[in-house]
């Protein structure tokens, strides 16, 4: 499928790119891409959260009052997880929450998620730009330009471009990633997503 090329103004170049049918145009394989949604949002998870079962309090572990007779629940220490101060019951433990999968199944996801995004005609291209500066209005006046100042945008670098990435950084609504650090997340959180021109020959090197 061919798009058309615009500048960092919005306006057609007169240039168009063909995108490549194995990555744009494929089924969309929905659990695919529910996985490494799943994946992704596991790893973000820290995992530290821990509280002290009763063999971990300290205190002593004299029986506090008999066995039988008392006509109350049983007790052996006063650590039981009965009383005030006591250890937790099956308490929350230090853990990791990763997830794994199989590196065909992200790039069917990613694939999935590209293919869905440009069903939607939420796909952009634009040649490559930069910055002689940081400075987030260049970027604001940007994406005024292409008429996404209201929607949750992804713009995807064809390399390490440290002006735009800074620019961009205060903007809550956007996201700038390079080539290679694009997730299934990202695209499908992304209401609209912008390729730099460069980045496209990367991407398809990457996904098929």
């Amino acid at each position: 499928m061919k798009v058309s090329v615009l500048n960092i103004k919005g306006k057609d170049t007169g240039r168009s790119v063909e995108l490549s049918k194995s990555i744009f145009e494929i089924k969309p394989n929905d659990h695919a891409v529910y996985l490494d949604v799943k994946r992704y949002l596991a790893n973000q998870r820290q995992g530290t959260n821990k509280t002290k079962e009763r063999a971990e309090i300290a205190g002593s572990t004299r029986k506090i009052k008999k066995q039988k007779g008392t006509g109350t629940a049983r007790a052996g220490s006063i650590k039981n997880p009965l009383f005030r101060g006591g250890g937790t019951i099956f308490g929350p433990r230090v853990r990791s929450y990763s997830q794994k999968l199989n590196k065909n199944v992200k790039k069917l996801a990613r694939r999935s998620a590209l293919t869905l995004k440009l069903k939607s005609k939420s796909v952009t291209v634009v040649e490559d730009f930069d910055f002689e500066s940081p400075k987030t209005k260049s970027f604001s006046e940007v994406i005024n330009a292409l008429g996404i100042q209201d929607k949750k945008s992804l713009f995807i670098l064809g390399g390490v471009n440290k002006n735009v990435y800074l620019s961009a950084r205060n903007l809550e609504r956007t996201s700038v990633v390079t080539n290679s650090e694009i997730s299934t997340y990202g695209i499908m959180n992304a209401q609209h997503v912008v390729f730099l021109e460069s980045s496209l020959e990367q991407i398809e090197s990457n996904l098929s």
